[in-house]
């Protein structure tokens, strides 16, 4: 039986330009993205972890810090890109934290069954080509009574920022790709009662899907670099010659000019905090 195309498509894409994209961004999107580092991290140790599986966990950040907060705590970081485990063992490694990260998808890999006590995921679980299997399979590798602590974007409409740049190059490239609302995508996960169907389909119980808006800040000196990496644009961008290139990004950047102050980029990220217990 062969892989189905939308899960090639993502293995593909995670391998190739979006991975590539992610690990030269790596220090950009880790400060960004930190409040949401952190917001996983105290809910680990709120409920008294010892064994983590962090899904979608890129080039490790989150991994790492739970690995840090539970000062030897058995952690795992899975995620379908091989460039982005790649950098995120080599982060491992250069701290001496004993973390392990493996290279798979986790809708259908085999983790031991009953070995976490939390799985955790920071914008990780949106991509699932069939997520009522992964979150089946995701629950067959925590304890009974095992915790859910996922962050997954809202709607494109609560999240203007994050489709700015392709709003302001479609008079430029009129055959960007669309943003996916019903996944696999980002967005994937914008419908909260779509959220709590999969999750109870799945066999998870106590389902809360909160809302959860976070203040987001960087750099304006790499603003110019992630609005050419990240996203369709940066994807459509990479392939580009450098004269196209350079006029479509001095037409996108002015659409960020209201996120802009001063040095910094700020947006509020529209997000959901999902929890869950398995049964």
């Amino acid at each position: 039986m062969g892989v189905p195309q939308q899960i090639e498509d993502q293995a593909a894409a995670w391998n190739g330009t979006a991975g590539l994209s992610w690990v030269e961004a790596q220090e950009t999107l880790d400060g960004l993205l930190r409040p949401f580092e952190e917001l996983l991290v105290e809910t680990v140790l709120a409920r008294g972890a010892r064994s983590v599986l962090d899904v979608g966990c890129g080039t490790g950040a989150t991994t790492l810090a739970i690995a840090r907060a539970l000062d030897g705590g058995g952690v795992v970081g899975v995620d379908i890109s091989e460039p982005m485990i790649a950098v995120a063992r080599s982060r491992a490694e250069r701290e001496h934290l004993a973390v392990k990260f493996v290279v798979a998808d986790a809708q259908s890999h085999t983790f031991e069954p009953g070995f976490f006590d939390t799985i955790v995921s920071r914008f990780g679980v949106m991509f699932f080509d069939d997520p009522t299997r992964a979150f089946a399979n995701l629950r067959s590798a925590v304890r009974r009574g095992g915790d859910l602590a996922l962050i997954a974007w809202r709607s494109p409409a609560e999240n203007p920022f994050m489709t700015a740049a392709e709003r302001a190059a479609a008079p430029f490239l009129p055959d960007i790709p669309p943003r996916r609302v019903d996944g696999p995508g980002p967005f994937a996960f914008a419908d909260a009662r779509r959220v709590r169907d999969i999750l109870a389909a799945s066999g998870w119980a106590d389902i809360e899907v909160r809302p959860l808006d976070v203040a987001c800040t960087f750099a304006k000196a790499d603003l110019a670099g992630y609005v050419t990496r990240i996203g369709p644009l940066g994807r459509v961008l990479r392939n580009a010659d450098e004269r196209a290139r350079a006029r479509i990004v001095e037409a996108v950047l002015p659409a960020f000019d209201p996120y802009v102050d001063g040095a910094e980029v700020r947006f509020v990220a529209a997000c959901w905090l999902i929890g869950g217990r398995s049964a």
